[in-house]
């Protein structure tokens, strides 16, 4: 059996048990979400063979039989051009009176009819952005940041902006911003804190969807394989606009989302996301957390940063213990939140970042 980096046709995979457990099962027990995640245009391949193999379930009486005949036919032509003359006919011959083969002459018909559907009215919203953009050879500049991890990644941009890229998910972003815009592109679900700048404004490029912003901190979630596109506001302003669809721009201002359908290109705007259970149930700790201290050790803000960013934050526990701070952090990105911190604690104070680690070094507050 070839190996899957080899695998160029649907045949391929469907001739693969272990493909076939993971599509049956949701066993993913040698690693094919991620491998399918590494190369985005492996992902179209691979859902074109998960159709096939879902197609299965239908009983073949639903089908005529010349529609079966077709169908055959289609599927092993690929097969009667790699081998050679009356061997291949007689193979032909004997897998047609199999009830494998029809069964997989019932998996291409209804994969092709589904097939049709997806790239008629999905498949194309959902590599229109993002791989587009990444397979273009003017993207040479771009660096792209992918989280196959089980946990968030802090992403730190070139204007101070920070993006906490949970798992399974993409963002490619230029290594410093140049011209008067700032655009990033985004494949899965991401939380954003925005670096201000009003004659700079920053763009959040997710499928059909772009989301602009001045300052502020709002997450989208906007992964290629789902119906919709979801977009919530924390703080400040954004406007939500379709690349596409002649659709007016929507505001979104603190505690209100949107869910932009991407079948029917349109926009869902929710104003009270307490109401939405799907939303109200995906809102992740850094959404949740305050960032407004009133006296508090800074023991206890370092917890609450480890909370909201799944980060580690080492710091000279013995020195800092009678260190207490009354600041504002909503509202600014990681960086900034680190550097208004550490000016607050002393001079003397610095911190350095090493991916998802965070080391605090200080010889003590200024008043003790």
């Amino acid at each position: 059996m070839k190996a899957r980096n080899q695998y160029k046709e649907v045949e391929d995979f469907l001739a693969d048990e272990s493909f076939r457990l993971w599509m049956k099962t949701q066993k993913d027990l040698d690693g094919w979400e991620e491998w399918t995640l590494e190369h985005p245009k492996r992902a179209k391949l691979v859902e074109e063979a998960r159709l096939w193999l879902l197609a299965m379930n239908v009983p073949e009486d639903n089908l005529s039989q010349e529609q079966i005949n077709t169908a055959l036919q289609a599927t092993w032509m690929k097969i009667e051009q790699k081998e050679q003359g009356n061997k291949m006919e007689q193979k032909v011959i004997q897998l047609w009176n199999t009830s494998w083969v029809r069964r997989v002459a019932v998996i291409l018909v209804f994969g092709l009819l589904s097939l049709y559907a997806y790239n008629n009215f999905f498949a194309e919203k959902h590599y229109s952005v993002y791989d587009e953009i990444v397979s273009n050879p003017d993207a040479d500049g771009l660096l792209e940041q992918i989280n196959n991890s089980n946990k968030p990644q802090i992403v730190t941009l070139s204007d101070g902006s920070s993006v906490l890229l949970q798992p399974k998910s993409k963002l490619s972003y230029p290594k410093v911003f140049t011209g008067n815009e700032r655009n990033v592109y985004l494949s899965g679900e991401a939380f954003f804190e925005i670096s201000k700048n009003p004659k700079k404004p920053f763009f959040v490029h997710a499928n059909e969807i772009v989301t602009k912003v001045v300052g502020t901190s709002f997450r989208i979630k906007a992964y290629q394989n789902q119906s919709d596109v979801e977009v919530l506001v924390r703080t400040g302003k954004v406007e939500v606009n379709s690349e596409k669809a002649n659709q007016k721009k929507i505001v979104l201002l603190p505690n209100q989302a949107l869910r932009f359908v991407r079948k029917n290109q349109t926009f869902d705007k929710i104003t009270d996301i307490t109401l939405d259970k799907s939303i109200s149930s995906s809102v992740k700790s850094i959404e949740q957390l305050s960032f407004e201290f009133t006296d508090i050790p800074v023991a206890q803000i370092f917890k609450t940063i480890e909370q909201a960013y799944s980060v580690e934050v080492d710091f000279p526990v013995k020195t800092l213990e009678k260190c207490y701070l009354t600041t504002s952090l909503s509202d600014q990105p990681l960086p900034e939140k680190l550097k208004i911190i550490c000016k607050s604690i002393g001079d003397n104070t610095a911190y350095t970042m090493n991916g998802n680690q965070i080391i605090i070094s200080s010889k003590g507050c200024n008043y003790q």
